[in-house]
């Protein structure tokens, strides 16, 4: 039986300086037709119902749809702005053709946020990251100009998103870092093992995205014929590497009848059982999924629930990168 919840969504800590977010948010990027069509006024509702339901963490960027989800963002949350942690990333450039840019030139971290507090049609911004770290320009000078920004108050607190534990350590220095965004599940972990660490050491936040394994772990994505929109560019879901990693998710959804959950609920309640200084953001469009999304907090593992699961997916089992070949060279700089 699928459980549900109720009540408010569980409060944690992101880093030392104040900021608390619920255990599971939102993440507004298939809002905006990563994962194909998505309808406004149904993302807006949704993005309601989700500070309705307590998930205040709402997470966008201003290159999810290139401004559009900022926006959306925006509207979404006029008379609740007061119950929601505002998240939003900047440092993606948009390329002609071929994999995005980066830019963490310190007079374009001020212009980025600029141009996204006009989008959302706010004056703060809670959590503000530098979404891909610029080889280019030295963390400290990026992290620098964010932490004026902070200074001006138009921030409240720094992130990094898909920064190595060297970066991390060095941008602490420069102004604490609340969190640390890394995509982060049963299938793809073995890589950020060593942000967790790097993050728990400093007393950093740390926010698993893609925690549903961009939808492999929901169960729903069962053939080749189910993988649309950006999924089709990621090796995880191409040939061979697909009938692997779908004979491991297999495995993993006969453990979520056996503990009584949707495939979904378990593979959220893993990640949130790693430690009480992860949170996640599951992305979805659908008002249903959402629901079930959250119905992971009435989910408890034991420590030999949590041996079966990796048992079931060992940690760096999963077959094909996390992106495309030209995009890994972005992450975990």
């Amino acid at each position: 039986m699928t459980r549900t919840q109720s009540g408010p969504v569980e409060p944690r800590p992101l880093g030392s300086g104040g900021l608390v977010v619920a255990a599971i948010g939102l993440g507004c990027m298939p809002l905006s037709g990563v994962y194909g069509e998505a309808d406004d006024a149904a993302s807006e509702a949704l993005i309601r119902q989700a500070i309705d339901a307590g998930a205040d963490h709402l997470d966008s960027a201003d290159m999810y749809g290139w401004g559009h989800n900022e926006e959306l963002v925006g509207r979404a949350i006029k008379g609740r702005r007061d119950r929601v942690v505002l998240a939003t990333k900047f440092g993606q450039t948009r390329s002609a053709s071929g994999p995005n840019g980066v830019n963490g030139h310190p007079d374009y971290v001020i212009q980025a946020c600029e141009a996204s507090l006009k989008r959302l049609g706010e004056t703060v911004i809670d959590l503000y990251y530098q979404h891909r770290v610029d080889p280019a320009v030295p963390i400290e000078e990026t992290v620098g100009a964010m932490a004026r920004l902070v200074e001006q108050g138009k921030v409240r607190h720094l992130g990094l998103s898909e920064a190595s534990p060297d970066t991390i350590r060095r941008a602490h220095k420069v102004h604490p870092i609340a969190a640390v965004q890394t995509e982060y599940s049963l299938l793809y972990r073995a890589e950020a093992e060593a942000t967790r660490k790097a993050t728990a050491a400093l007393g950093i936040g740390f926010v698993a995205y893609s925690p549903l394994g961009r939808g492999f772990l929901t169960g729903m994505i069962r053939d080749l014929s189910q993988v649309d929109g950006r999924r089709t560019a990621h090796p995880r879901f191409q040939g061979e590497n697909f009938a692997h990693n779908r004979q491991l998710v297999g495995r993993f959804e006969a453990l979520a009848v056996a503990k009584g959950c949707t495939p979904s609920q378990l593979a959220l309640a893993w990640v949130l059982a790693q430690g009480k200084d992860v949170v996640t953001i599951p992305g979805t469009r659908s008002q249903v999924r959402f629901d079930d999304n959250l119905g992971a907090l009435a989910v408890a593992l034991t420590p030999a629930d949590l041996a079966l699961l990796d048992e079931a997916i060992p940690a760096g089992a999963a077959a094909g990168t996390r992106y495309p070949a030209a995009s890994m060279t972005a992450v975990q700089r």
